[in-house]
């Protein structure tokens, strides 16, 4: 018996249809071992040319090949390769070819035109093993949405494979950087998380800096210097709609969002300290969460909106502390080397994602909450700015290599197995991951 849905969401209309029910995957094999130091094998996986239109077929499985590329836990295999780089998705494949391939999936589909203009895209997911298919879905849209279906495709076949969500139907905000150093044009500019979809959403006359996606809906926002005054706005991707959530002189960072999307949490400077605010975007009340003499700035809270991790320089250097969501005491976790900032919490709760400097480097690591298991990632000559995937398994962060060169952005996943340069138009810098779109 088949299942039909509908999908509503960013870039359009969806109807996607189960082409089989799904079989389940032999419980001795979980492949994705999400411990530090486990026991790590990624899965080989054959993602075959789409029949149907050639252009169309071939542009899904182009996608989705790229996207597993980067996702460290799956290995496509060259499709140089393959004995049968289009086989009939209504068939099953020749298990014994892919085999021999050590494929352990593969994955056959097709993508063509309906007769009223409608793109049909349709894939399968095969259990080389069993000879089973163990997954399928059928999706009808616009052709203008072609990169989204693979994304689609890709999160389905991602999640029934590792058993985690996936992050392929994402997008990023990010910082838009171009001219020479000393007179950098910034825009605000938002992009598929492949790097693809690239679209502008400032004209560039203005400083803006440090933006913030919410994790409930398609909103950002971000810190803007309109003749020399800092203003934070509140952006709907959808619509276009701004509107200026305050004027807050001497703010240092652009506030982020708590989990329900309905408040947000910012640093304001008074004097020569700083200290953290909460604000309810619905009726604009202010609550004052820190009460000192220092440095409290770059907030975010843990993924219940219990608790907010922040930056202080209270105990003497930048260091990073706990505290409650409505404010109160706070305890410091960073113990290590050198200085710590821009603490940002996991989607999953598990860990804190954080920038490092000390020895004349820059280093993105994640620690535990309670601040054990400090593990660094990547390091280098100015690395900043950590955002997570919404599965928590994946960062993106920018490296600025300093000289006349420019910042750019990188990938990695959480245990540091595997690093990508995200591909922009220009240089690039403050990447703000947004949610799930499907």
């Amino acid at each position: 018996m088949t299942a039909t849905f509908t999908r509503r969401s960013a870039a359009g209309l969806l109807f996607g249809t189960a082409l089989a029910p799904a079989l389940p995957l032999r419980a001795q094999e979980r492949y994705l071992d999400v411990r530090p130091g486990g026991q790590f094998r990624p899965i080989v996986i054959a993602v075959t040319h789409f029949g149907g239109d050639p252009d169309a077929g071939r542009a899904l499985s182009d996608i989705i090949t790229n996207n597993f590329s980067r996702s460290v836990f799956l290995q496509p295999i060259d499709p140089k390769s393959f004995v049968d780089r289009t086989p009939n998705p209504d068939q099953p494949p020749q298990m014994d070819a892919w085999r021999v391939l050590n494929a352990q999936f593969v994955v056959t589909g097709r993508g063509q035109r309906t007769g009223d203009g409608r793109l049909k895209s349709e894939f399968r997911l095969w259990d080389v093993t069993t000879g089973q298919q163990v997954a399928g879905q059928q999706y009808v849209t616009d052709p203008n949405n072609s990169r989204r279906v693979a994304h689609i495709i890709s999160d389905a076949i991602f999640t029934r494979i590792t058993g985690e969500k996936g992050f392929f139907d994402t997008r990023v905000v990010f910082i838009d950087e171009t001219g020479p150093k000393e007179r950098r044009r910034k825009r605000l500019a938002i992009m598929d998380q492949d790097g693809q979809n690239v679209r502008y959403l400032t004209r560039g006359d203005e400083l803006v800096v440090t933006p913030r996606f919410s994790p409930s809906s398609q909103d950002v926002t971000y810190m803007s210097f309109s003749q020399g005054d800092p203003r934070v706005y509140l952006l709907n991707i959808e619509t276009g709609q701004r509107e200026i959530v305050g004027n807050f002189p001497g703010m240092t960072f652009a506030p982020r969002f708590s989990p329900d999307g309905q408040r947000i949490v910012m640093s304001l400077t008074q004097g020569t300290s700083s200290n953290l605010y909460a604000m309810d975007l619905r009726s604009r009340n202010t609550t004052r969460l820190t009460d000192t003499s220092a440095i409290d700035t770059s907030p975010s809270y843990s993924p219940d909106g219990s608790r907010i991790v922040f930056e202080s320089d209270r105990g003497g250097s930048q260091q990073i502390y706990v505290m409650g969501g409505s404010g109160g005491g706070a305890q410091r976790i960073s113990f290590g080397e050198g200085r710590y900032s821009t603490p940002v919490w996991s989607p999953k709760g598990d860990y804190i994602a954080f920038t490092k400097q000390g020895r004349g480097s820059f280093a993105i690591g994640v620690m535990k909450p309670d601040g054990s298991g400090e593990r660094i990632l990547t390091e280098g000559y100015h690395n900043e700015g950590p955002t997570w995937a919404p599965n928590g398994l994946y960062l993106m962060f920018f490296r600025d290599p300093g000289g006349q060169s420019g910042a750019k952005i990188y990938m990695m996943d959480v245990f540091g197995r595997g690093e990508f340069p995200v591909p922009t138009p220009s240089f690039a810098s403050d990447p703000a991951w947004g949610p799930l779109l499907s």
